[in-house]
């Protein structure tokens, strides 16, 4: 029926035209050429340094479109659309019968074979996947664990040279590796378990298909078809090839996954070819289309990888998909902590070796690895693993499905967040929104946008039951089955009778069945796009007969059959009063968006239409005028429950909502006004307030744009930035290559873009995407495997969810990240004064590690339970990594001098790419330039996941903290066996205490001390040591939540699994410390008193101290972060159908 509106204003090439933006010195596009002048954009010229600005950033896509256009062969390479009848036999190698479709031959079986073996299957190639071995080595060879596996085999090696003094490294150097393969098994594990999930959505039934072979129909597998297969396909099927059809019957195709148009498109034979674009051409049908009315049989044309479908597929396996922001940053982190540990561990190797421990290689390279093992957070890939999995099993229950792990955290990283219209904002669903009868306006649809004067529906307003009447009697669809509930039946047929026919059995309850058969049919007109009407004659008796003929149609069309209307269940004469209603109603619903059909009726009467009247299509011998206007109804397909108060809540997070769709720039426009993506003006609203022409409304004085994709390809650098400086954004007549276009340039301008579709059309950009999200239930298996996320139940609101889940587990890895590598400092300083001073080691290299994987391990794991400081607070705050003009200009900045530093060749002006050692010596000079620092050390709005703030609070603050109060321990405890520092000093320099068989120590004092008591002096020495690192640690598991509240409020005590967590790590370190028999491999004491404990307890008051004031200065910084307000946001809920919820009586 999508003709039906022909006249409404959203389908005419003006309102197309309306809806593009102009740009000054921009070529002209055709529709711009037939409708206004070029538009200002600017209140100002561009200089030509303004312009090579703009253009910086883009030079690589530029470069690379370009080569594109030159080389490739991707363009849909279909032609046959071209030919006419007398040539596709000839061409295909077939046999077909264009008058007589069902008796054509078809190919022969051995020739359908021969040229099966020849071009093979008709299916498309999967994506290559790396081996199960090759995903595991890339988990395993990552810089953390290569280290932790580097310094286990040097362990080892200090093990074969002294076997006697290095008997601890035996479990050292095991666990070392242990580690490192346990943090590859955990994240591989993961991985393969998203992907097994994965795989059980696309493992569908192969289809079949009826194709003609030998003369005779026959179903067989739709991947045995080949080029030249006579094909018959029908209501319900999903298009097995690429066709090109030959003859036809009211066939309609949806070709929503690959153009993103939400309406059904009609597709019929053309005898003499046509010269229209493939995706236009009304006799090709694609590959994984579905037929939604008719029937048609076809010659394939392409098959497997060749088809729409599978060039797409090949565009998408074309692009690699970006490392996650969260990637990115931990590599950074574990280059940082690695190149930090490496560089103290030789300085004080070398240090060591030259100078106290002289001569004595495997002492000193025994404390360099204590330095190394200090240093690297063992347990740190683990813990990451193990929270974003935490986070993913929490968001799977919020039925979205997370492939990627680090893709949890991305979601919340999202600063521009780009969406498909058909079926992920709206339900891919023609619904009746309105209802227009005697001079009345109804809504069938609460969405809070029709005038108080619209009253609610109810089949007992005057003509609403003629209305349903025409939508459930003068209807052609089927159902799946027949049999099952109303509202469990799938409705084959033409989106808008699909529609009105959802909207009829719902009004009619539970009697729809029964209403049908009620009154069967006498004489039917289809629908055709010629007409644009559909009649049909029912035997339904009324006062002056047995037989009623209803109508539909376009409403100017139904309105010119009519002499009379409907009022109050009588007949009314026409007026020009009625016609100025009709205007006004007409216009109220086309305006909208919305989709416009008029119903009218004719109570034949007796005398001229007896029972047994026969009616004649191709004499005309049925009633064609004296018609009664029965009313206007409008369909529309509806956004989402939710959708709007979704996005909504992503802009009021700081986030960019942009739709890209393939449908019109008018219905899109419509809807995004409805889904607060668009509430400014653009300058075509904005002209029709103030009276003043387009071309005369200048750039800034509107907040909002719609983009037609004809115009993308001629965009300049300038023009995007100006499009992308917009909040609200909308690009219409989008082609797959223009979602893929569109992602590109908004990453290169720093943007983290997400994006959500569910067709084929989408998948290029979902794969391209910093993270994308597709849809499960009417998602294709192409975008499936391209994203990074399915929302399972197709709900776009759960991005919502999942951007705060993003934002707090990022709040929590870096909680857990600071916690952890606090530790860091009263580990290393001790060993450095061990080295430096000499001390008796305060800690062992084994006792590092049972607190890196010990407590430390189980307590940074329970921050992933961690709740929201305060209730929306993360919702409230800007992007972590905003977009705007000063970031933008930065960035260009700095392209735009890497550009004037490339090589070009003298003629062709082509780049020339430096060879490997220019690149090198250039890696090696850059830090020496004082451009390198300048961009280095430019201001940044940006927050990390490891900063200057998180490292110095780590190592500097807190660190210090922690190792003032260990060391003070450390030293009370000696102090109280004997030793005063300088007794400490002497001791260790002469390098013959502090072992079981040590001579007697006289300290200062002239006490005497036995060996065995220097060795249970170290030991509880050690033990204070661990014990207060645990302790002072304990405290700050809440002093880091400390951001924008204080650390001992109700969120920040709130998290039982951090005191389980504590308890754990309590047991582990008195299990360590106090059990006699693990004295041998981890020292300890259990002379310790735990009087001692309240030491590293005080230190532990001062962190929290420390913490707090530090959310005092930081107040400021943190309220300059938060969104401002946006007005005119709609926050109610997006309702429901109300024929859905309402069953009349």
């Amino acid at each position: 029926m999508e003709g039906a509106i022909s006249e409404n204003p959203s389908s005419s090439p003006e309102a197309n035209a309306i809806r593009a933006v102009a740009f000054p010195n921009e070529p002209s596009t055709v529709e711009e050429k037939t409708t206004r002048p070029r538009g200002v954009e600017l209140k100002r010229n561009l200089t030509q340094e303004d312009r090579e600005l703009a253009a910086a950033g883009y030079e690589h896509l530029e470069a690379a479109k370009n080569a594109k256009a030159e080389t490739s062969d991707s363009k849909v390479d279909i032609d046959e659309h071209h030919l006419p009848y007398s040539r596709l036999e000839e061409a295909l190698g077939t046999s077909i019968d264009t008058k007589d479709a069902s008796q054509s031959n078809g190919l022969t079986s051995d020739e359908a074979k021969a040229r099966l073996e020849k071009y093979g299957p008709n299916v498309l190639t999967p994506p290559k996947k790396k081996s199960a071995l090759r995903k595991f080595l890339d988990r395993l060879l990552t810089m953390f664990n290569i280290l932790l596996m580097v310094a286990g085999v040097l362990v080892y090696i200090l093990l074969g040279i002294d076997p006697k003094n290095n008997f601890q490294n035996t479990y050292l150097g095991a666990i070392l590796i242990f580690v490192a393969f346990l943090n590859a098994t955990i994240d591989y594990y993961q991985i393969q378990k998203s992907e097994a999930i994965l795989a059980s959505f696309l493992a569908l039934i192969p289809p079949s298909c009826r194709v003609v072979r030998d003369g005779t129909i026959t179903s067989t597998p739709a991947a045995n078809l080949v080029k030249g297969d006579v094909v018959l396909v029908r209501t319900g099927d999903k298009t097995p090839a690429d066709l090109l059809v030959f003859a036809s019957s009211d066939l309609k195709v949806d070709n929503s996954s690959l153009t993103g148009e939400s309406e059904p498109q009609e597709r019929h034979g053309v005898p003499n070819g046509t010269q229209a674009r493939p995706v236009e051409a009304e006799n090709l049908i694609f590959n994984s289309t579905l037929v939604v009315n008719g029937e048609a049989w076809g010659i394939v044309v392409r098959t497997g990888d060749h088809t729409l479908i599978g060039q797409i597929a090949s565009l998408t396996g074309g692009e690699t998909g970006n490392e996650s922001p969260l990637a990115q940053e931990i590599s950074r982190f574990v280059t940082i902590v690695s190149t930090i540990a490496v560089s103290f561990a030789v300085i004080f190797f070398i240090v060591g070796i030259t100078t106290v421990y002289k001569g004595k290689a495997a002492q000193t390279v025994t404390f360099a690895m204590s330095i190394l093992v200090a240093f690297v957070p063992e347990g740190l890939p683990s813990v990451m693993t193990l929270l974003l999995t935490i986070a993913a099993k929490r968001m799977a229950k919020q039925n979205v499905l997370v492939k990627d792990l680090q893709g949890v955290e991305t979601l919340g990283s999202v600063s521009l967040q780009t969406t498909d219209k058909t079926g992920t904002l709206t339900r891919n669903q023609m619904t009746v929104t309105n209802l227009w009868s005697g001079e009345k306006m109804y809504t069938a649809f609460q969405s809070n946008n029709d005038d108080e004067t619209t009253s609610n529906f109810s089949l007992d307003a005057p003509g609403m039951r003629e209305m349903v009447d025409v939508a459930a009697l003068n209807s052609r669809v089927k159902f799946d089955n027949p049999h099952a509930k109303f509202e469990e039946r799938t409705i084959l047929g033409d989106a808008t009778e699909t529609g009105l026919t959802r909207f009829a059995g719902r009004s009619l309850g539970g009697n729809y069945d029964a209403h049908v058969k009620a009154y069967p049919k006498k004489f039917e007109v289809p629908f055709n796009s010629t007409n644009k009407w559909a009649l049909v004659i029912l035997d339904k008796p009324h006062e002056s007969g047995v037989l009623t003929a209803y109508l539909k149609g376009a409403p100017e069309r139904v309105l010119t059959r009519c002499t009379t209307y409907l009022k109050d269940g009588a007949a009314v004469p026409i007026t020009d009063d009625f016609h100025a209603s009709y205007e006004e109603a007409y216009n109220y619903m086309a305006s909208r968006g919305h989709r416009v059909i008029a119903c009218a009726q004719a109570l034949l009467p007796a005398e001229a239409y007896p029972a047994d009247y026969g009616f004649s299509l191709s004499d005309l011998k049925y009633p064609t005028t004296d018609y009664c206007f029965i009313g206007l109804v409008s369909l529309e397909d509806p956004p989402k429950h939710g959708v709007r108060e979704a996005i909504g809540t992503l802009r009021q997070a700081g986030i960019k909502v942009m739709m890209v769709t393939g449908d019109h720039p008018k219905t899109a426009e419509a809807i995004a006004r409805k889904i607060n993506l668009i509430i400014a003006d653009t300058k075509e609203t904005l002209s029709a307030k103030t009276g003043r022409p387009v071309e005369e409304i200048y750039d800034d004085e509107v907040g909002a744009v719609v983009v037609h994709g004809d115009q993308i390809d001629e965009l300049q650098g300038w023009q995007w930035d100006q499009i992308f400086a917009k909040d609200e954004i909308v690009f219409a007549r989008t082609s797959p290559k223009h979602k893929l276009e569109i992602v590109k340039r908004a990453q290169a301008l720093g943007h983290i873009v997400g994006v959500t579709g569910d067709g084929v059309n989408d998948a290029p950009a979902l794969k391209k995407a910093d993270l994308g999200i597709a849809m499960n239930m009417s998602g294709s298996d192409v975008s499936k495997e391209a994203a990074n996320m399915i929302l399972l139940d197709d709900n776009f609101a759960s991005t919502v969810k999942g951007v705060a889940e993003g934002r707090q587990i990022f709040v929590n890895l870096k909680r857990s990240i600071q916690y952890t590598i606090t530790h860091s400092t009263p580990e290393v300083i001790p060993q450095l004064l061990y080295v430096v001073v000499p001390i008796p080691a305060p800690l062992s290299a084994i006792l590092i590690l049972v607190i890196d994987l010990g407590f430390e391990l189980l307590v940074a794991l329970s921050f992933a339970w961690d709740k929201p400081e305060t209730k929306d607070g993360l919702m409230q705050m800007i992007p972590r990594r905003p977009v705007n003009q000063q970031t933008i200009m930065s960035r260009k900045r700095r392209a735009l001098h890497k550009s004037r530093t490339i090589v070009r060749d003298a003629e062709t002006q082509e780049p020339i790419g430096p060879s490997r050692l220019s690149r090198f010596m250039s890696d090696l000079k850059e830090p020496f330039t004082r451009r390198f620092w300048a961009d280095k050390l430019e201001p940044s709005n940006d927050e990390k996941l490891v900063d200057w703030k998180l490292l110095s609070y780590a190592y500097l603050e807190v660190g210090v903290i922690e190792t003032i109060g260990s060391l003070l321990a450390y030293f009370v405890v000696f102090f109280k066996n004997g030793f005063t520092p300088s007794d400490l000093k002497t001791a260790q320099l002469a390098g013959i205490y502090f072992l079981k068989n040590s001579p007697d120590f006289t300290n200062s004092r002239g006490h005497v001390i036995s060996g065995s008591d220097q060795v249970n002096a170290l030991g509880q020495a050690q033990g204070i040591v661990y014990l207060s690192i645990f302790i002072m640690q304990c405290f700050n598991v809440f002093a880091v939540k400390a951001r924008m509240s204080y650390p001992f409020g109700r969120n920040a005590v709130g998290n039982i699994w951090n005191f389980a967590g504590i308890l754990a790590g309590a047991c582990l370190g008195i299990f360590i410390i106090y059990t006699p028999p693990l004295h041998v491999v981890f020292g300890g004491s259990f002379h310790l008193s735990p009087l001692y404990w309240l030491i590293p307890a005080a230190f532990g008051v001062l962190i929290l101290a420390w913490a707090s004031l530090r959310v005092v200065l930081q107040r400021n910084s943190i309220e300059q972060s938060r969104v401002k307000e946006i007005k005119g946001l709609m926050m109610f809920p997006t309702m429901r159908t109300m024929s859905m919820r309402s069953r009349t009586k």
